[in-house]
């Protein structure tokens, strides 16, 4: 039986409302919580999928959580890329275990511990942000998930191109991928990978413009809309919210200099 013990990073879930809490089990801490506080000394030696309970009497699941909830739950300071998203930009990017990957725009960092959890501990992932503040967030985040050591992060901006070469996928999560077109290309292997995140149609055709007079072959864009199920079997249907739109995603091939 797989149980837990200190240094875990583990998922507590409100079994009355689902509300969720990330922690690493030490000894000596404290959860407190909306329905009372659990003592970390309690939760070491659980078995995974078991019951704890607060002081006052309210249950948790005992999970290990996944990459999806660990992405919607990390602290931000900037809006996240969506796990709906997140699944397909792995998949259009082919990343693959002992990679490097060049990511521009690290947030908050969801999409940078997806990454990096998709590179494995061989992988590595160079994460570049203009802003400090966001790429010190997104270094607790990633410390708190224990991926730090998967993952270089670099305060600042990519106007003077990337550091490595010959990489197989880049993507930029940053207002205006245009303009980075060339810094990809030079850093990008032949017949890499490249993706985008734009919110707006305007901004997916300037980008398509670009790629277009560019070395890149093989566009497409792509808008992922998820729709849950309530989950009463007398009674299924849709929810009444659905995650619709968070943004566009494009994604091309990086390809010979034309002649």
């Amino acid at each position: 039986m797989h149980t837990t013990s200190i240094g875990d990073l583990i998922q507590l879930v409100s079994t009355k409302d689902q509300k969720t809490f990330l922690l690493i089990i030490d000894q000596d801490d404290k959860l407190e919580t909306h329905h009372g506080i659990i003592k970390h000394s309690d939760l070491i030696g659980q078995p995974y999928g078991d019951v704890v309970s607060s002081h006052l009497g309210a249950e948790f699941l005992v999970l290990t959580p996944s990459i999806s909830s660990i992405a919607r739950t990390i602290k931000r300071k900037s809006q996240i890329i969506f796990p709906k998203d997140l699944g397909l930009i792995l998949l259009r990017l082919s990343i693959q275990p002992g990679q490097k990957v060049i990511e521009a725009g690290t947030g908050s960092g969801a999409l940078t511990l997806t990454l990096a959890q998709a590179v494995g501990p061989h992988g590595m992932i160079y994460s570049y942000d203009i802003r400090a503040d966001m790429q010190e967030l997104a270094k607790q985040n990633l410390e708190l998930v224990g991926m730090n050591k998967r993952v270089n992060l670099k305060t600042r901006d990519i106007c003077d191109g990337f550091d490595e070469q010959n990489i197989p996928a880049i993507f930029l999560d940053i207002p205006n991928p245009w303009d980075y077109l060339a810094q990809v290309h030079n850093s990008l292997e032949n017949g890499g990978f490249f993706g985008a995140l734009v919110p707006t149609t305007n901004q997916v055709s300037t980008l398509l413009e670009a790629l277009k007079q560019a070395p890149f072959g093989l566009l497409e864009v792509v808008e992922v809309m998820l729709r849950n199920y309530k989950t009463n079997p007398e009674r299924l249907r849709p929810s009444d919210r659905m995650v619709a739109h968070t943004g566009y995603l494009i994604f091309a091939r990086g390809l010979t200099q034309l002649k």
